[in-house]
């Protein structure tokens, strides 16, 4: 079972910049698809990136928010840039097994198993 640990999170202000790491353990990285999602008070839980390892990627916010991994220390991280108030949320790592006919990651929630506890970004205007 994978095990996912985000950090990375903190106060930002408007139009700042900031780089979420979720550090992946447990299990072999490359039969997952890593998502980060990210959810603010009163609303739905919302994907916004994803990567599978042979290097596909959805990014939801391209160009601000752009995701990348490092396959050798299992690290997927979220560079977010040119942040605004509504990017505040609790942000979350997950993980769902890849297809085995390779189809592009899954942008739905309910399609990941594995979650980490979540990072908090607070974007102050």
């Amino acid at each position: 079972q994978v095990h996912l640990v985000e950090s990375g999170g903190g106060s930002v202000q408007d139009g700042g910049s900031l780089t979420l790491s979720c550090s992946v353990s447990g299990d072999t990285y490359s039969k997952y698809c890593m998502g980060w999602f990210r959810q603010a008070p009163g609303k739905e839980r919302e994907v916004v990136a994803n990567i599978d390892a042979d290097g596909q990627t959805r990014e939801i916010l391209w160009p601000r928010f752009t995701i990348s991994q490092d396959m050798s220390n299992n690290i997927v991280y979220l560079k977010m840039t040119s942040v605004e108030p509504e990017d505040t949320a609790m942000y979350y790592c997950a993980a769902m097994i890849r297809r085995r006919d390779g189809a592009r990651c899954s942008t739905v929630q309910y399609d990941y198993k594995f979650w980490g506890q979540g990072t908090q970004v607070t974007v102050s205007s």
